[in-house]
């Protein structure tokens, strides 16, 4: 919709510019205007209003441009046969486009200050958590109600597409939650800490739908290595959940404190026990808890309550298509998602959204077994293609440079950058000697768009890549095998002369000079981006 404001202020402009200059009360002894000046002032006038017209068609979309845009989706659906292996191939289409983030939802409200409204008494509030008859004790008070409110109310549309995603995880968490004999109602935690999403990563740098930070992870035996982040697994990071809340509970000997530390910690819990005079109920230790953390036990009776009620509150589950049909293989050698694909016919993308803990589409089989999830429909291709599927193409796929680059490619030191004005992708890795997917990869992120102001996760410093890209690195191709030029004096500067080999990009080349930047070498050298295997550039020295 275009902006009414520039409507407005175009009126103001053209009213103001038609309005005699020369036209005084005896109150206004201004001078009057020359010509010049007013010739002067009509093209000012002018010039505000061709800015406010490109404003206006900038923000308009003719109707023609949208029909354009549609036409090819409405191609697609009239060619689209919904079979039960298209409709489990949605799950890509609804993480990839419908992803919730948790931060922006929770970020619209000010939970310290708002003061929702209801027409739902408060009687029914506490008649309908009595009768769900929770394990878990639920207090009723205004601060609660405010979070019954948000989720049930405020939230509902996001809400609708967790109830749909809950019809599938929630009975995977219930039963998980029963073999560790804890609470059932436990299962909400996962609403408060990514609404659902596996793939969700907070600005702190904590991963998965569980939310794990990386040493908590580690501690309750989530494996992360260069290949595999067990915190993006729903079912694995369930189980550390269940490990986490056990031995929270066996600590304070309350649930509700239980999952307070799951926020922020054991450790500040019982700060504020300690503060509180040794108080050991939620309530009373409430004003002593980190801000964030205050709030989480009243949003977890919010969520449990509109798991529970959402009918009344006319929340609809969205239809999310989620494969419910899944079959699991055991996976004991190194295979390749595309191996999967070209000898089975599952699409890449449903491998990745059914395993999100393989960071590059590489399941490492020969390091220990691991889970493979594929579609139901596909059990009898993979079982009858299994025999040849390890070793198809598995010297493309598991040449030793790829695996030694991503094994290289280790984590090494966290640090959380904010992006300033200015600042892209490629801008930011080569500050901090990191490529530009490992910044997509640490920070879950689907393009190369970031914002000003946003936090990126960067593993740098402790990094065998990042050490290794402090040098150039020795040329491997035939016709590069002598040693590495010695710096050249021309009319240009000075420059050392490297030779493009195969899959070589110039962000790649880049890299191995400290201090040159891609557009660099593409300026000194008058080439653009595009550059060939054999081509010989000048590298200026820095």
């Amino acid at each position: 919709m275009i902006n009414r404001r520039f409507f407005a202020a175009a009126a103001a402009v053209i009213l103001i510019g038609s309005t005699p200059a020369f036209s005084q009360t005896k109150k206004d002894r201004t001078p009057k205007r020359t010509k010049p000046q007013l010739i002067e002032e009509n093209s000012r006038y002018i010039a505000v209003i061709d800015s406010l017209k490109a404003e206006i068609e900038r923000l308009s979309m003719p109707a023609d441009t949208i029909v354009a845009e549609a036409a090819p989706l409405c191609e697609l659906e009239r060619q689209m046969e919904y079979t039960p292996e298209t409709t489990d191939s949605l799950l890509n289409l609804w993480y990839v486009q419908q992803s919730i983030n948790r931060d922006s939802v929770y970020t619209c409200y000010n939970m310290d200050s708002v003061r929702f409204k209801s027409n739902v008494p408060d009687s029914v509030y506490l008649r309908r958590i009595k009768d769900m008859n929770s394990f878990i004790t639920l207090p009723y008070n205004d601060i609660v109600r405010n979070y019954i409110i948000l989720y049930s109310d405020k939230m509902s549309t996001q809400m609708g597409k967790v109830l749909g995603l809950s019809r599938y995880y929630m009975p995977i968490f219930e039963e998980i939650f029963n073999e560790y004999d804890i609470p059932e109602e436990l299962k909400a935690v996962a609403i408060i800490e990514s609404l659902l999403n596996p793939t969700a990563v907070s600005r702190a740098g904590a991963k998965g739908m569980w939310q794990f930070m990386y040493g908590t992870a580690k501690h309750y035996g989530l494996t992360i290595n260069s290949f595999v982040d067990e915190r993006m697994d729903p079912v694995q990071a369930a189980r550390a959940a269940a490990r986490y809340f056990k031995d929270s509970y066996e600590i304070f000997g309350d649930w509700n404190l239980a999952i307070a530390s799951y926020n922020c910690g054991a450790g500040n819990v019982n700060k504020a026990i300690r503060r509180s005079g040794g108080k050991r109920a939620f309530w009373d230790i409430y004003p002593y808890l980190p801000r964030e953390t205050r709030g989480y036990g009243p949003a977890f009776v919010g969520a449990l309550y509109t798991l529970n009620y959402y009918k009344e509150h006319g929340i609809v589950p969205e239809m999310v298509a989620l494969p419910f049909a899944v079959d699991t293989v055991k996976v004991n050698r190194m295979l390749h998602f595309k191996q999967v694909n070209e000898l089975v016919g599952i699409p890449v993308e449903d491998l990745r959204n059914l395993n999100p803990q393989y960071r590059h589409d590489i399941v490492p089989g020969n390091e220990k077994e691991y889970i493979l999830k594929i579609p139901f429909n596909y059990s009898n291709a993979f079982i009858d293609a299994e025999d040849s599927l390890y070793t198809y193409k598995a010297e493309e796929y598991f040449n030793p440079v790829t695996i030694k680059k991503i094994k290289d490619g280790g984590d090494g030191q966290r640090i959380v950058y904010k992006v300033r004005n200015g600042d892209v992708l490629g801008k930011i890795a080569s500050r901090h000697r990191v490529s530009v997917n490992q910044i997509k990869r640490w920070n879950n992120l689907k393009s190369n768009t970031i914002r000003v102001g946003q936090r990126l996760v960067i593993y740098t410093g402790n990094s065998a890549a990042a050490a290794a890209a402090s040098k150039p690195e020795p040329s491997t191709s035939a016709s590069s095998s002598k040693p590495a030029a010695k710096p050249v004096s021309s009319g240009s500067g000075a420059y050392t002369t490297y030779t493009v080999k195969n899959g070589d990009t110039l962000y790649d080349i880049a890299k191995l000079y400290p201090g040159v930047s891609a557009q660099n070498i593409m300026d000194f050298n008058g080439v653009g981006s595009k550059i060939k295997p054999g081509m010989t550039l000048k590298i200026p020295t820095k």
